[in-house]
């Protein structure tokens, strides 16, 4: 079958290849047939090494398609069923999974180290232990979460974690409150998704951050209420808030320089929301006396920051009920020849998300 594979870390290309296997189905995995997929920033990050990811391996995570076959102790998936990809799928027997913080559970991450394809020169592993940039791939029965009908592939593939995220960051984790004042660092399709969860929140102020102007541009459709480059942040801080700086402030970039900038962007006992995923050695400073002072709350968000099923339930009702714009992020669509075109876009803000069809 054919997928797009990273040979070595730090390369900027995929190859499409023909002759990559899916392997390891069996008791509890199901083999699913991808219909649409993804680009996320995690994927790009993981081929930089900034996300440590073994070699080779296939990027993709958000991911959604059919189910192929389901191997012996799998229960509530069937062949054919309509399926979006989990890339963390909770155990439920962990402590994590016991305090209903599933976000936390760490099982999904045991999958990235064991290889779940094949080709003639050796072993192949999936991003994430999922590997979307694929006809098919073999994962955990958890990692098939049933769609209903209605839903098309590419919206859920979005939902499978770029929506999700974004959403959850601000429903979840930081807990918007209504008429509050919100800025984003980050208008890629995780920030688009956390303006639209701002909105949904009903916060009264939303300022887009990014350098890009045509995500700028996009954050407005999306819900913003104003959008600005970075060097104008410091301004609309003033202007809107009087210079005391906003009551939540979403960091979707993953870098320190952002982190502490958005620390600095917010008010003394407002949330700093931390949502992007960055490198283990990007150290984040604050002080202790600023720490006490000015009692800020620092929130990282992962996934969405809450239970990823009914995240996903959630994110399906917002759509269906023209609360939240899906159709709308998918700003460019490639079949899989053309993923490092795809790839490119995405590095230099152009696309918002990019649909691969498969």
């Amino acid at each position: 079958m054919r997928a797009a594979v990273l040979h070595e870390i730090g390369q900027e290309k995929l190859e499409v290849l023909d002759d990559i296997e899916a392997v390891g189905f069996g008791p509890g995995k199901v083999k699913l047939r991808i219909r649409a997929t993804g680009l996320c920033h995690s994927d790009v990050s993981a081929m930089s090494g900034v996300l440590p990811q073994p070699a080779p391996f296939i990027p993709g995570h958000e991911g959604a398609g059919e189910v192929v076959d389901v191997g012996d102790g799998v229960t509530g998936l069937s062949a054919g069923d309509r399926v979006l990809v989990c890339w963390l799928p909770a155990c439920g027997e962990c402590p994590s999974c016991k305090r209903g913080q599933t976000q936390l559970c760490l099982a999904g991450f045991m999958n990235a180290g064991t290889p779940n394809f094949k080709r003639p020169g050796g072993d192949v592993f999936g991003f994430a232990g999922t590997g979307t940039f694929t006809e098919e791939v073999v994962v955990g029965a958890g990692c098939a979460v049933p769609i209903p009908d209605d839903v098309p592939f590419e919206i859920a593939a979005l939902i499978g974690c770029g929506v999700t995220t974004g959403l959850g960051a601000a429903i979840n984790t930081a807990q918007v409150e209504a008429g509050s004042s919100v800025a984003v660092i980050g208008c890629g399709g995780v920030g688009i998704s956390t303006i639209q969860g701002a909105r949904v929140r009903g916060a009264a102020q939303i300022v887009a951050v990014d350098p890009v102007a045509s995500r700028r541009e996009a954050a407005l459709r999306f819900g913003a209420t104003e959008a600005v480059a970075p060097d104008e942040l410091a301004d609309a801080k003033q202007r809107i808030t009087g210079g005391e700086g906003f009551d939540y402030v979403f960091e979707v970039v993953g870098k320190s320089a952002t982190a502490r900038t958005a620390y600095e962007t917010t008010r003394r006992g407002g949330t700093l929301c931390v949502v992007g995923a960055g490198a283990m050695d990007d150290i984040f400073q604050v002080n202790m006396f600023e720490l006490f002072f000015d009692e800020k709350r620092i929130l990282p968000s992962m996934y969405g920051g809450g239970d990823v099923l009914r995240s996903y339930e959630r994110a399906i009702a917002l759509w269906r009920a023209g609360r939240i714009d899906l159709e709308s992020m998918i700003t460019h669509r490639v079949r899989l020849d053309g993923i490092n075109d795809a790839l490119d876009q995405m590095r230099t803000g152009e696309a918002l998300r990019t649909c691969v069809e498969l």
